[in-house]
Formats: structure tokens, sequence, C-alpha cells
């Protein structure tokens, strides 16, 4: 195949898929809503069931669901039958998806389904289909055709079912009022979640490893203490611990271009930056990140309510937690 055709196919794929999305606007109707408020009103899960290509595209919608406030969870239909129904209860939601909606696996399942008395929502490429005959509700995910040559690959059919079940998920995500917040308890390990989870304390330097210099200190000491403590920075502080500035790896490198050797001998007051730039240990600490790239520098002082330091957080501790 040449080169201009392999392109020309695969935009042709793209079409034909995007076309079929579109065409599920007229579709999300009262069907639809119906079978969004099933969902909400149900005080079980939401368990989603399909075979071959559907219950892949089952196993996406049971986990978008799931990650945005609807508990959910993919049975496999062929797997039901031996032992998995016992997952489900009398309170708990079906989506069955089938693009025949005669799927020999799934049709199994609906006299346990209507003996239980289980709510049953089918999204189908047939509507007059025996599943969708025999769901409470049944959504229309019809195609014209696929995107494949051969007319028989799943491939937009898979595509519009995703889509309508983005399309579910959304809508029950916004109807129950979930948050960013929401979203990042449910993912503490990604790295949103950890973005909108973990705070400046939860990450800051405190106690001994604070470097600490008085203002008439030499140069000299400030360098030790900095790289002792190996923040990129010394505190400057009263006997009392009163923070009165900052010397910083590159208020050195900057005094060395004004005093070259005789830099060492002068004291710390000379030199240090005054009201440094800080943040509260209660924000998060992908705020500081983004403090820290603004204005070109890698440690952040943490007052406390006082004129003290709580503490010191530093972009190399920052992105050893997956913050970025």
């Amino acid at each position: 195949m040449l080169p201009e055709e392999a392109m020309a196919t695969a935009i042709e794929v793209l079409q034909t898929e995007a076309d079929s999305i579109l065409a599920l606007r007229p579709r999300i109707n009262e069907q639809f809503l119906a079978a969004v408020q099933i969902i909400y009103e149900s005080k079980g899960k939401t368990v989603v069931t399909g075979m071959g290509k559907s219950g892949l595209i089952g196993k996406k919608i049971a986990a978008t669901l799931a990650s945005t406030g609807t508990p959910a969870f993919f049975v496999h239909p062929a797997e039901a039958g031996h032992g998995d129904l016992g997952m489900i209860t009398r309170d708990d939601v079906i989506i069955a998806i089938s693009n025949s909606g005669e799927t020999n696996e799934i049709i199994q399942l609906i006299p346990f389904f209507k003996r239980f008395g289980v709510s049953l929502i089918s999204l189908v490429g047939n509507i007059n289909s025996t599943l969708a005959r025999a769901a409470m509700v049944a959504i229309d995910i019809s195609v014209e055709k696929e995107a494949c040559p051969l007319g028989i690959v799943p491939t937009s059919s898979t595509t519009a079912a995703a889509a309508m079940g983005d399309a579910i998920a959304v809508v029950l995500l916004k109807q129950r009022g979930f948050k960013q917040d929401d979203f990042a308890c449910l993912h503490p390990d990604g790295s949103l979640g950890r973005r909108l989870l973990i705070k400046v304390k939860d990450v800051m330097a405190t106690g001994d490893a604070l470097p600490y210099v008085g203002p008439e200190a030499k140069l000299m000491d400030a360098v030790i203490e900095i790289s002792s403590k190996r923040l990129g920075l010394a505190l400057v502080t009263d006997s009392e611990k009163r923070l009165l500035g900052i010397v910083t790896d590159g208020d050195l490198r900057r005094g060395l271009q004004v005093w070259g050797q005789h830099l060492y001998s002068k004291e710390v007051s000379s030199i240090m930056t005054i009201n440094p730039r800080t943040i509260l240990e209660d924000e998060l600490a992908a705020k500081a990140l983004s403090i820290m790239e603004k204005h070109s520098i890698t440690s952040l002082v943490v007052p406390d309510t006082k004129d003290t330091v709580k503490g010191i957080i530093h972009i190399h501790d920052i992105l050893k937690k997956g913050i970025v």
C-alpha cells in the first residue's frame, strides 16, 4: 500500500467513526435520561457486561463510572453463569452491551435478571432485538457502517458504545456534583490525584533539617550550612528565630560576580534576600511547584503564624512525589 493510500484509509476510518458518534446525538432522549435516572437512584452498584469487543468496551465504561463517582464493575457474561452471578444483588443495575442484541451469553442471563428484579439497561445496535425488548431501557447505539472495508470488524460500533458510555458517566458525574477533589480521592496514585491531594506540609523539610544562620555570620558559614542541609538556601534569623531573610545559591553566585573572593569574608546581611517568597503549609504542593516555575526558584519558605519559619519546600521533594 502506498503511503498516500494508507493515509487516505486512516482518515476515512476516523471520519466514519466520528460520523457514528455524531449520529448518536438524536438518541440522547427520554430513554437515555431514564437510564441515567435508574443508575442515579440505585442503592447498589452498576454492573456492566458484554461479550468480545463489547466486553472490552464494557470494562472501560465500568472503569469510567467507578472513577467518577458511580460504583461499578464488569462481569464477564460467560463467567456469570458459573458463579459470578453471586456478585450481583437486587439493588444493582445491569448495563448489557451487544451490537446484535442477540449475544447468547447475555440472553441466557435475562431470566436471572427478571427473577431477581434487577434493573436492566441495554446498549444495543438492534433496537428490536431480544436484549432490547427485555431491558427496562434500551439505548440505540447502532451505526450506519463499520469503519473497516469488510464491514464486519467492530470499529464504529465499539466507538459508538464507548462514547455513549462516556455520555452516561459524565451526566452522572455532574448530577452527583462530583468535583476535582472527589476524583483525586479515587486516584491517589495518579499524577492528578497527587496534584490535588498532597499539600506543602506533606513534603516540606522541618526541624533539624532546616539551615539557619545569623545576620552577622560570615558568608562562608552560610555556604557550609547550605551545603550540609541541601535545600539550596539558608534561613537568616535573629536570636529568637524570627525570619530576616534568606541566602540562596543564586545570591552567592551573584555575590561572586560583584566581590569575587572577598565575598566569603562578608556578613550574611550584606547579601541576603529580604521578604523571600513563601507559601502556607496547607496549600497544595502543586501550587508551590507552579510558583517555583514562575519565578525560576527551587525552594519556598513556609512560615508559621508568627514571624518564624515552619519549614522549607524544595522542588526536588515535590518531583519525588510525582507531582508534575
